[in-house]
């Protein structure tokens, strides 16, 4: 690969690992409020649902943003994280040959 030039493989397992990362996040938001919406009937104390709203938004809140700076940060960095990546793949597939 010529210096300045990019192996698409590197878009290709960026954008891959984008939409897996942001699949996870829908996941986790659609279980954490079918769970809070599933246990609400059984929370009987005020109390108890204030704390568990908290908790589910700070969780929500928290794990979205961590995924953001994931996502970010391996957009700027996509070249070295993948690039490994890939010369461990290419060194994997021609032990085999």
């Amino acid at each position: 690969m010529a210096t300045g030039t990019r192996d698409p493989r590197i878009d290709s397992m960026y954008q891959r690992d984008c939409q897996g990362a942001w699949t996870m996040v829908g996941l986790l938001w659609l279980v954490t409020l079918f769970v809070l919406i599933m246990s609400w009937p059984y929370m009987q104390d005020q109390g108890v649902r204030i704390v568990a709203l908290i908790a589910a938004a700070l969780v929500l809140l928290f794990n979205t943003a961590s995924i953001w700076a994931m996502v970010s940060h391996y957009s700027e960095d996509k070249d070295f994280i993948y690039g490994l990546d890939i010369k461990a793949l290419d060194a994997v597939r021609d032990s085999k040959r």
